[in-house]
């Protein structure tokens, strides 16, 4: 059982607050990665679809403009 000196209640509780800081930067660290790789992976995948449309369909969405 640990004492009950204020000083290392303090010290125990500064303690805890850093390991709990650090896992919560970590998952927060992880979800954005996933999130950005899912990101990654649609914008290559659109940008493939893109590639490999006909030339005469890339010139044609081009060429198409809002109208006033």
């Amino acid at each position: 059982m640990a004492p009950l000196n204020p000083v290392s209640l303090v010290l125990e509780r500064v303690h805890t607050w850093s390991v709990e800081s650090q896992l919560g930067a970590r998952r927060n660290a992880m979800v954005a990665s996933t999130a950005l790789a899912a990101r990654r992976a649609e914008r290559e995948d659109v940008a493939r679809y893109l590639d490999a449309l006909e030339p005469r369909d890339q010139v044609l969405r081009v060429a198409v403009g809002a109208r006033r």
